[in-house]
């Protein structure tokens, strides 16, 4: 079950020293889009090996199954060429919250994700929770814009399929 809060960032905000945090690049498109059938590439910066992997994502807002798959490269560079819509490209920064989960006590970690390519310019932050009562509990930083969980044309999927949201 993946549990999660999304949040419009503004580039003029972000918090100074992000990009010294691990980093990911990732592409990623869509196979299906409701429910979501997701191939995504990885990889750990500035120089690890690719990853690869299928993903099935319930439709829902806050709360939604996910089923994650490991691939081969072959297999994943194949499905890419199968994707509906646009490929969406982006670099993932892994920040500290600096506040724990509050059914399990885990320390959260906000995953800043810069768009690149069609996407460029748009910002977004997440955080994933153990529970409802959890994301429901937390108060994100204020460096944090507007929360768009569950806002249509926000998701990965629907920029796929739709491209740069109407800010």
């Amino acid at each position: 079950m993946e549990i999660e809060h999304k949040y419009l960032i503004e580039k003029s905000k972000l918090p100074a020293g992000y990009d010294t945090y691990p980093a990911k690049s990732i592409k990623q498109g869509y196979l299906l889009h409701k429910p979501a059938l997701r191939i995504r590439k990885e990889i750990l910066l500035p120089d690890g090996e690719p990853k690869y992997t299928l993903t099935y994502k319930d439709s829902g807002e806050l709360a939604r199954e996910e089923i994650n798959i490991p691939l081969p490269a072959d297999a994943g560079e194949k499905l890419f060429t199968k994707c509906d819509g646009h490929i969406i490209e982006k670099t993932r920064y892994l920040i500290p919250a600096g506040v724990k989960d509050t059914t399990s006590g885990r320390d959260l970690t906000i995953e800043l994700d810069i768009f690149s390519g069609e996407l460029n310019g748009l910002i977004y932050a997440e955080v994933e929770f153990d529970s409802i009562e959890s994301a429901n509990a937390y108060k994100p930083p204020e460096w944090f814009g507007k929360d768009l969980t569950g806002i249509k044309g926000f998701s990965n999927s629907d920029l796929s399929r739709s491209g740069m949201p109407s800010l």
